[in-house]
Parts: structure tokens; C-alpha cells; sequence
């Protein structure tokens, strides 16, 4: 596949999207370590502490989003090899007003039939790094918006449908199951849906600390996935802070 991806692109994306949180960091840091010159020596070796952890901690967080969306075959799309996609599939690939993933798909699939959608609505997803993201990347040629709870398909269209790294954006319950069981009434009875997400578990809190309260939990996606009429058929991880669900209507057989 032709590789469309710049060294550093993904680890770059984290800071330039999220520039305001990396700026009140530093700056608080550079505060610390002025303080720790002043405070009373035998105080400084906490000053110290907090410093390095500090940097540490935003060190961390830097390395691991360059190994996840650098080094990991994340936007390969290795992990997508064992998908039986043949010739005249019908694909749909659904973001949150930040798509890096549609002409990776096209370039790997070249023969499917490829739908984009954007779920994007400023009024209930609210991130402002997707704002600077949407800026920062033109539309797939064709993208269509969509709202959440209606998609502009027949039922039993698609034969896959990824949603990659993008579903966690919608925070409010209900409307995520709305969402899901959209994806349900669009799949072909054998199809599957391609969910892939960070996790708020250890790994992701060990890599981004309080960041990981931005995803949801893995009791959180079952019970969404249960209530959409959906489920798990594959479970597995890209890497340790990476995880790939592979999802079938009810009942569908393996």
C-alpha cells in the first residue's frame, strides 16, 4: 500500500490539536522550577520531585502516541488483512469531523466501494481539537455529514463498517446506542462493524494519566454493543493501549 503518512505525523497531530494543554503544562513547569530556586532548601527536594514528574509524565504521554500512531501498524491497517474483502464490497467508514483513515482504506481496498460519513456536530461534540483537527485536514472527496441517530442509508447497505478511534466522541449514553443501532440497520446481515478504540483502563492511564477519562471503559462498549443489538465476534489489541472490536448482528453465524 502506498504509504501516505510522514514520519512523526501522529505525535505531531497530538501536540498541534491539543497545542493550549501542552502550553499551560510548560508553562506551569517552567513556574516550578523558578519556585524550587527560591523555596527554603529543605524544601526543594519536593519542588525537584514535582519537576521531574512533571516532565515525565508529558514525556510519557509523547512516546507513547509516537509508537501508537508512528511506529504501531495502526494506520497500516495490517490488523485489517484478515477482513474477506473482495471486489464490490460496500465499506463505510464513519468519523468525528477528523478523518485520516478514508484514503487509507481506499488505497487498501481498492476494489470495494468506499461511503464516508462525518458525525461532527459542534453542538454536542465539543472537543476543540477537533475543531483545529477539521481545519488542519480537508474532507475525503464526498464525505457527507450525518447526524448520529440517522444515517442516510438503506437498511442491510454495507458489508463493513469501520469506526475508527472516533466513537468515544460521543459522550452521552443513549445517543450512543442510537448510533450503534443505526450501524446495526445498515449492515448486511453477515457484515461486521470495525470498532477501534483506546480503552480508559490501566495501560491508557499509565500512558495519559487523567487524559484516559476520555474514553470510555470496555463495560462501557459491551453494554453499548448489547443494547445496539450487537455482538463481539473478535476482540483484540494493535497494542497495549490500542483495541480492535469486530462486531456481528445477534445471532449471526461465525
Amino acid at each position: 500500500m502506498e504509504q501516505v503518512r510522514k514520519p512523526f505525523q501522529g505525535m505531531w497531530n497530538i501536540v498541534r490539536f491539543n497545542w493550549p494543554f501542552y502550553v499551560w503544562a510548560l508553562c506551569f513547569f517552567l513556574f516550578m522550577v523558578g519556585t524550587v530556586s527560591i523555596i527554603p532548601e529543605s524544601y526543594r527536594i519536593y519542588g525537584y520531585w514535582i519537576c521531574m514528574s512533571i516532565a515525565l509524565v508529558f514525556l510519557i504521554s509523547l512516546l507513547v502516541s509516537w509508537y501508537v500512531y508512528d511506529l504501531s501498524n495502526l494506520y497500516d491497517l495490517d490488523w485489517a488483512d484478515e477482513l474477506p474483502i473482495k471486489k464490490g464490497d460496500r465499506l463505510v467508514n464513519i468519523h468525528a469531523g477528523f478523518d485520516e483513515c478514508s484514503v487509507l482504506l481506499k488505497a487498501k481496498f481498492p476494489d470495494a466501494l468506499l461511503t464516508v460519513f462525518d458525525f461532527y456536530d459542534p453542538l454536542k461534540h465539543t472537543e476543540a481539537s477537533i475543531k483545529r483537527a477539521r481545519k488542519a485536514y480537508p474532507p475525503f472527496p464526498g464525505t457527507e455529514t450525518i447526524s448520529t441517530t440517522k444515517l442516510s442509508l438503506e437498511e442491510h447497505y454495507a458489508n463493513y463498517i469501520f469506526v475508527l478511534l472516533s466513537a468515544h466522541e460521543i459522550r452521552n449514553r443513549e445517543e450512543r446506542i442510537c448510533f450503534f443501532k443505526e450501524l446495526n440497520r445498515i449492515l448486511k446481515p453477515q457484515g461486521e462493524i470495525i470498532v477501534v478504540e483506546h480503552l480508559r483502563d490501566t495501560a491508557n492511564f499509565l500512558a495519559y494519566t487523567i487524559g484516559f477519562l476520555h474514553f470510555h471503559s470496555k463495560a462501557i462498549w459491551f453494554e453499548t454493543f448489547q443494547n445496539a443489538g450487537l455482538s463481539v465476534k473478535r476482540e483484540e489489541k494493535i497494542t497495549p493501549f490500542i483495541s480492535v472490536f469486530t462486531l456481528q448482528k445477534h445471532g449471526a453465524s461465525l
